[in-house]
């Protein structure tokens, strides 16, 4: 397994980590991710760990904080050997508190997470989104207080915009607080939009991308294809709705040309949709998840190789699409390329 540092960060991370979101199976969400119990989300961490992949991500919101349970369960009596990574800040209630990133809710929602993990510090802790009623100095401020604590060892967020990332460091750095080095993001070859501005930023500001859902809410697994029916098992109907959409037509262009490579190269088109995307400029690490281990050791084959320049440019030009605006006139017109030269 390749381990690559987290932005700029000193912590080296594995390039694919395991996504616990599986574990649990409560609500109507996370039920039809799967239901993933204590045992068998043990044999699933023998697994990553026999292939070096050592980082574990789950959320207090994953099946209303059992994943975490789950999770910790799995890992007792190895914790020093992995590497935890969770996150807080979407609503687990009713509650005023029971949302956003304010000191009140940090603080609990931290000591909530040590317990259910059965651990005493995480590894790296990310508000799962921007608070815009929070203001960011309070924010900040309150994780800083974490990690002198010892509670917290590294910080990142998931799912900002470039400009709210962008103050948020701004303010680090004003202050001399810890700053965000991960950001977790939706990145697949049929979901670029990261590589517009949130890409760049991370280039400049050392902000190490970690990507969830990288076979693009399950649709570049292999089994959807031109002209058939969903296989009857698919989650895609009962989840479809709670991530980003994908025209058909973008998809199935997408799948032929995965699909050509797959013959050329012997792998599955799952194991060349992930390969693309540890290619990518600023990736750190691309969460994997499986409900079974069949599953999961088809996804940890999309390492110890890597496609030719031929065949990423190939896909590339099958998962085009003309960015908006204001990045779009650095893609057609000289004048501008010159002055923002593309990192991709």
């Amino acid at each position: 397994m390749e381990y690559r540092r987290l932005g700029a960060s000193g912590l080296l991370v594995p390039a694919l980590s395991f996504g616990a979101g599986t574990f649990g199976g409560r609500g109507p969400l996370f039920g039809a991710w799967g239901n993933t119990d204590a045992d068998q989300a043990r044999r699933l961490v023998d697994i990553c760990l026999e292939a070096d992949v050592t980082m574990f991500d789950t959320a207090d919101v994953y099946s209303d904080g059992a994943s975490e349970e789950v999770l910790g369960a799995a890992i007792r009596g190895r914790r020093d050997q992995v590497l935890v990574s969770t996150k807080a800040s979407l609503p687990l209630g009713d509650g005023p508190n029971d949302a956003g990133s304010s000191r009140a809710r940090l603080l609990a929602a931290c000591d909530a997470a040590l317990r259910r993990l059965n651990t005493d510090y995480i590894d790296l802790f990310q508000l799962h989104a921007f608070d815009a009623g929070t203001p960011i100095e309070e924010v900040l401020a309150t994780l800083d207080d974490l990690v002198r604590a010892g509670k917290i060892r590294y910080l990142g967020v998931s799912n900002f915009a470039g400009w709210q990332l962008m103050k948020s460091l701004g303010i680090a750095e004003k202050y001399r607080y810890p700053r965000y080095v991960a950001h977790q993001v939706y990145y697949s070859l049929v979901g670029r939009d990261y590589e517009w501005g949130l890409l760049p930023l991370g280039l400049d500001q050392g902000v190490g991308a970690i990507v969830w859902s990288p076979l693009g809410w399950g649709r570049l697994t292999g089994r959807i294809r031109r002209g058939q029916p969903l296989p009857a098992h698919s989650r895609l109907p009962a989840t479809a709705d709670y991530g980003p959409p994908v025209d058909d037509e973008y998809l199935f262009t997408v799948v032929d040309a995965l699909d050509e490579i797959a013959a050329e190269t012997g792998q599955a088109v799952p194991q060349i949709a992930l390969n693309w995307l540890l290619q990518r400029p600023t990736v750190s690490s691309v969460i994997i998840g499986a409900r079974d281990e069949t599953q999961l050791r088809q996804n940890l084959g999309a390492v110890g190789w890597s496609l030719t320049a031929g065949q990423m440019a190939r896909l590339d030009a099958a998962s085009a699409r003309t960015a908006p605006y204001p990045y779009f006139p650095y893609q057609r017109q000289e004048g501008f390329a010159r002055l923002n030269p593309s990192p991709v």
